[in-house]
């Protein structure tokens, strides 16, 4: 009897997945080997379908928005040949005591990618979603779309200057904006906003008490006053274009020796809907830095803000540690016990980029872990 040769198994079929977790309306991409050569078949993701076809070589790449909520088998079926793996569909929605989770990356909100990744890192989709716009570019409307299909809210830093230039720009002096130099600019961006139609935060010229900035006070030939009339201008200029959408934010640098007194810097309750601070723990990752807790950063500026402006929100629109002169996972639980206890202050958003310091929840896997911790007993 002759022999014959028995033909080689086929490997097993196998799909992987663009991301472990994301918002619900956020698009993953399937991608799936092993299965049988140029056939058809469905990937299937809670209770939405996507068709796929496969290759000559038994390969697809597919598309697919999950339909459903929590962790959830992805499903692909050509034939009789079936793979599956894990996917979840995380909550964007705050805790119940409405401390809301923001981040900040370095793509900003079109990187749909790495919002997905500090989703997965945190258990938790963020709500709020940072963004900087200079005054040379138009209003970011297809970035407050994708931002808004994840459930999310953008909180869109307006940077009266541009990038690159340096603290000593003349043509964006403050008494130049006040005096209607970028009218046209203001209600370009205050129609579109307004023809958007849903809620934005729009934080102009931020960190202004500090003196890193050309809209600072004492920079660039501006004065306090300076700054409160720039401010209310460019505000009474937006509202006027009809653009009842946007929430405006007025967000010093937490207090410090020798920065400019926060109480010369306000411009009124009626041009304010929330106050913020934005407040590093640089640790000793600077040759004039120091640890610094959470309570001994915010505590100060926090109560200011509470007497310039009673009543109203606050938000922390920047935060982030160092790892280096303390332990970052403690300091991330202490911040979210900190901010917690405070009745008045809504959201907390991470600054997730490497810059002067590793400011990204997972600069350690221990303040990764800590992060998602904290986040999670903050409900």
């Amino acid at each position: 009897m002759l022999g014959t040769t028995p033909a080689p198994a086929q490997a097993a079929a196998t799909i992987t997945v663009s991301a472990a977790a994301g918002a619900p309306g956020t698009a993953v991409t399937v991608t799936g080997a092993g299965f049988p050569k140029k056939s058809r078949g469905s990937v299937v993701a809670g209770t939405a379908t996507a068709s796929l076809t496969t290759s000559s070589t038994g390969t697809f790449r597919v598309s697919i928005v999950p339909a459903g909520t929590g962790t959830m088998d992805i499903t692909a079926t050509s034939g009789t040949t079936t793979a599956r793996t894990g996917y979840t569909v995380l909550d964007p929605t705050p805790g119940p005591k409405g401390i809301r989770f923001g981040v900040g990356t370095g793509g900003g909100p079109a990187a749909g990618g790495e919002l997905d990744d500090v989703a997965a890192l945190a258990g938790e989709a963020p709500s709020i979603v940072l963004s900087y716009k200079d005054f040379n570019q138009p209003p970011p409307i297809a970035e407050l779309d994708a931002v808004r299909a994840r459930g999310a809210e953008t909180l869109l830093t307006w940077e009266p200057w541009t990038w690159g230039g340096g603290t000593e720009q003349p043509a964006y002096s403050l008494d130049r904006i006040a005096a209607g130099e970028f009218d046209a600019h203001l209600r370009e961006w205050g129609a579109a906003l307004g023809r958007w139609g849903q809620p934005v935060y729009l934080r102009f010229a931020h960190e202004m008490n500090g003196n890193w900035y050309p809209w600072a006070a004492g920079v660039n030939g501006n004065t306090a006053g300076d700054y409160v009339a720039a401010y209310q201008h460019v505000h009474d200029v937006v509202a006027s274009t009809g653009a009842t959408n946007i929430r405006w934010v007025w967000n010093p640098n937490v207090p410090y020796p020798g920065s400019t007194p926060l109480d010369q810097l306000y411009p009124g309750a009626a041009y304010v809907d929330v106050v913020a601070l934005d407040g590093y723990n640089w640790g000793t990752s600077q040759a004039w830095s120091s640890w610094q807790g959470p309570e001994a950063l915010f505590g100060d500026g926090i109560a200011q803000l509470r007497q310039l402006a009673p009543g109203t929100p606050i938000m922390i629109a920047e935060t982030a540690s160092s790892e280096l002169g303390g332990s970052k996972p403690q300091w991330i639980s202490e911040l979210f016990g900190y901010v917690s206890a405070q009745p008045d202050v809504v959201a907390l958003v991470w600054f997730h980029i490497a810059k002067e310091a590793d400011w990204r929840i997972d600069s350690t896997a221990a303040s990764a872990e800590a992060f998602g911790a904290a986040l999670a007993a903050r409900r």
